[in-house]
């Protein structure tokens, strides 16, 4: 069984929320976010060369011409590679544990997998940056100390920069999160 719920972001952007039910122990939660636009990118590379002219203008030396160059190209391929995230997936088996995919605008994917057995607990986190931001965040036990926590990891990495709104829907997607074995 799959769905899919559009939300949208601080910034006006889309947000899609996908969600698949493979068997009642194993679920697979998906969040994309909007592609790469055009436009800003075109602002951005204006911006970068009118300001770089008007330099060469100014001091009249073409180095200033190819370093605005050399600094947006390689500017967009560490913003591709590091920074963009395109779609980031959480699959959940009940038994095994959690496996968070990340898929950057270049094609580079990360993935990291966390042990059942790990997990204290998921929590909805908020955090204030000129609106309330929530974001989901899995706590892991503290090996030495298993009352303790040892780390929080945040697990949709593109919902923690955006908004989700309505924030009640958001919640009514999440809620199931806490009970990790038990939700429908």
């Amino acid at each position: 069984m799959e769905d899919e719920k559009s939300y949208s972001d601080i910034c006006g952007g889309r947000l899609a929320l996908r969600r698949r039910y493979y068997s009642p122990y194993c679920r697979e939660f998906g969040l994309s976010s909007a592609r790469l636009s055009l436009r800003s990118l075109t602002a951005v590379t204006c911006a970068v060369w009118l300001a770089a002219y008007g330099l060469f203008t100014l001091c009249e030396n073409s180095m200033i011409l190819s370093a605005a160059i050399f600094i947006t190209i390689i500017g967009l391929l560490g913003y591709l590679h590091f920074v963009k995230i395109d779609q980031e997936t959480l699959l959940i088996i009940d038994s095994l544990g959690i496996q968070m995919t990340s898929s950057y605008a270049s094609g580079k994917e990360s993935t990291t997998f966390i042990e059942m057995d790990k997990v204290k607990d998921v929590i909805i986190n908020e955090a204030i940056h000129m609106k309330v931001i929530y974001y989901l965040c899995i706590l892991l036990k503290d090996p030495a100390k298993p009352q303790e926590i040892s780390q929080v990891v945040p697990v949709f990495q593109v919902s923690a920069i955006f908004f989700l709104s309505p924030v009640k829907s958001f919640f009514s997607v999440c809620s199931p999160m806490p009970l990790l074995f038990s939700w429908t």
